[in-house]
């Protein structure tokens, strides 16, 4: 999912949106900013007072003549102790102001960018699986973790030192205009060069940036493949193999990455120039004056400190604007990430579902993955309540999509399926997905402990309960006897248990989920005799009472199901006589 391009001005109102809830720290971090013009303009003033009213006889700047004493301004001793007091004092408020500044920008670019991230990983958690497989996961990380970082630089680091930027090159103007207007119009004279310059390079950085966040997400996705298939890399002896495939999409992002820090340079180089040619007039003109007597030596100082503090928040606002080309096409990528819709919606005014009685019906429906290539036709079934169904077919014939469709996580192209007569589109997705308790044929364990897992489908469980339904599950012998017995971590993924052991787990969330309806997906197909006897036992325990839908080709499952359904092509094949349930 490549990010469409997006004008400036609606990404700002965007992103500043978002940022409204930190008005009021926002609000003094550009105070703050703004108190940087002033101390800027108060720093070479102690340099003239030395120079101009020390050292020679000129008198005091104005405003200097009405709030001194006479007395002080008489002594040169005295003159030079004010300026060096006030040089003091002045580097003392600067370095108070970066502190505070520092201090307060980390806190309110940390909470901007915390809360844009739970915003992402919440909508990434929300779309439909066929969202997140066209994406794939490593491209989600990766706008979550370094897309969504873009609005702090926007609404902080990069908004905030450019509108200040702009009132110190406002206030440097004036002030040198009052000293000197010639002067004032030579280094102003650089700035419609300075934006047309900015102008061309635009959107070659943007362009380019986007190309270069798009390289490294590949290569984090090679990274995030080859860590999750790691047992299967390593069995193969694959690993070298897998690193050149990194090396070589990583290869790639950095030499976009090259190009786009050479194309930096250029515009860093040309805006140097530009502001150095600037300054060469100012000085040329400045000693002329001085020659002439229009200006004293400390004027010109004055002048020419002025004019760095000019040109540096130019320079700075060159620099940012083009930094700023990056992280908007962050902001592009994050932001379309979120306006993603997914493909199962709640509708408005959505019906509660508190626990379903389980009877289940297929009316016609027909679903696929992609437009024009349907997985399932026509599928009619009865299921009454309590009733346990067996699924069988080839690979592919449909079975999974079958269950998927049970549990929303796809809705079908044409069609209804109903719960307890009522649509299942009627429903609270939540409520609805709370009904059910499913059992992969891949058991999903989280890196915590085993209880932690186990609850999972009940985060209030008590240890009471969680330990019952491990001993339903016929998991509690095995969990007692590991060193940590119910803590005991079970590692990424679950990979320090066996294959039984996690399928035992995963039944015993099931049983602590206690919902009416039940889905099993090949739940021992990859276990041994003994371990599938063990696992049987309790699957013959867990369906009692519940509408459970069992994928399965082992006949002893199929065995203990009121219902064996067959789907071929996409059709169910008519159930075998005298089977409860019936077929339309």
């Amino acid at each position: 999912m490549s990010a469409p391009a997006v004008g400036d001005l609606a990404l700002y109102r965007r992103l500043l949106a978002r940022a409204r809830p930190f008005a009021l720290p926002i609000a003094i971090l550009f105070g703050l900013g703004l108190l940087a013009s002033p101390i800027a303009l108060l720093n070479p003033l102690p340099l003239k007072i030395a120079v101009d009213s020390v050292l020679a006889s000129h008198p005091l700047p104005g405003f200097l003549r009405t709030s001194l004493p006479e007395a002080l301004q008489a002594s040169p001793g005295a003159l030079l102790a004010f300026a060096v007091a006030l040089m003091l004092a002045m580097v003392l408020l600067g370095r108070l102001r970066d502190l505070a500044t520092t201090l307060l920008r980390t806190w309110t670019g940390e909470k901007l960018v915390l809360g844009f991230r739970s915003e992402l990983f919440r909508c990434v958690q929300r779309l439909s699986f066929s969202s997140s497989e066209a994406r794939g996961s490593a491209d989600s990380l990766y706008r979550i973790q370094y897309d969504a970082p873009a609005i702090q630089y926007i609404a902080i680091d990069g908004v905030i030192p450019f509108v200040t930027a702009v009132v110190a090159v406002v206030s440097m103007i004036y002030v040198t205009a009052r000293i000197d207007a010639e002067l004032a119009l030579v280094a102003l004279a650089i700035a419609p060069l300075l934006f047309a310059i900015l102008a061309f390079y635009r959107k070659r950085l943007r362009e380019r940036s986007r190309h270069v966040k798009r390289l490294e997400s590949s290569a984090l996705s090679v990274v995030h493949e080859a860590l999750a298939a790691l047992r299967v890399v390593k069995a193969f002896g694959q690993e070298e193999r897998e690193h050149q495939r990194f090396a070589q999409q990583a290869g790639q992002g950095l030499r976009e990455r090259m190009r786009l820090s050479l194309i930096e340079g250029v515009f860093g180089l040309l805006v140097a120039l530009v502001t150095a040619g600037g300054t060469a007039a100012v000085l040329w003109i400045g000693i002329r004056h001085v020659q002439a007597g229009v200006l004293t030596l400390g004027d010109l100082l004055l002048v020419m400190t002025y004019l760095g503090q000019l040109y540096d928040p130019l320079k700075s606002m060159s620099r940012r604007a083009a930094r700023l080309q990056g992280h908007l096409a962050s902001a592009e990528r994050a932001f379309a990430l979120l306006d993603q819709q997914p493909d199962v919606v709640e509708r408005p005014h959505a019906r509660p579902l508190a626990r379903a009685a389980g009877a289940v019906a297929f009316r016609d429906v027909t679903f696929g993955y992609e437009p024009g290539r349907p997985v399932l036709r026509g599928i009619s079934l009865e299921v009454p309540a309590g009733t346990r169904v067996g699924i069988s077919g080839p690979t592919g014939a449909g079975k999974s999509t079958l269950v998927s469709l049970l549990a929303r996580f796809y809705d079908p192209d044409a069609g209804s399926i109903l719960l307890d007569g009522v649509d299942l589109r009627e429903y609270r997705v939540a409520d609805l997905r709370r009904n059910f308790a499913m059992v992969l044929q891949e058991t999903v364990l989280f890196s915590t402990s085993i209880a932690e897992n186990i609850a999972y489908a009940r985060p209030g469980a008590t240890p009471r309960e969680i330990t019952r339904a491990a001993r339903a599950a016929g998991a509690h012998d095995f969990i007692e006897r590991l060193p940590q017995g119910y803590a005991t971590p079970v590692g990424e993924r679950g990979l320090r248990l066996s294959g039984g052991e996690r399928q035992r787990i995963a039944l015993a969330r099931a049983f602590l989920a206690d919902a009416p309806l039940l889905v099993l997906d090949e739940p021992t197909s990859s276990v041994d005799p003994a371990t599938e006897r063990v696992i049987l036992d309790a699957l013959a325990r867990l369906t009692e009472g519940r509408t459970t839908f069992a994928i399965a080709h082992r006949p002893e499952v199929l065995a203990r199901c009121d219902l064996h359904v067959e789907i071929a092509g996409g059709r169910l094949v008519e159930p075998r006589a005298g089977r409860v349930g019936s077929l339309r």
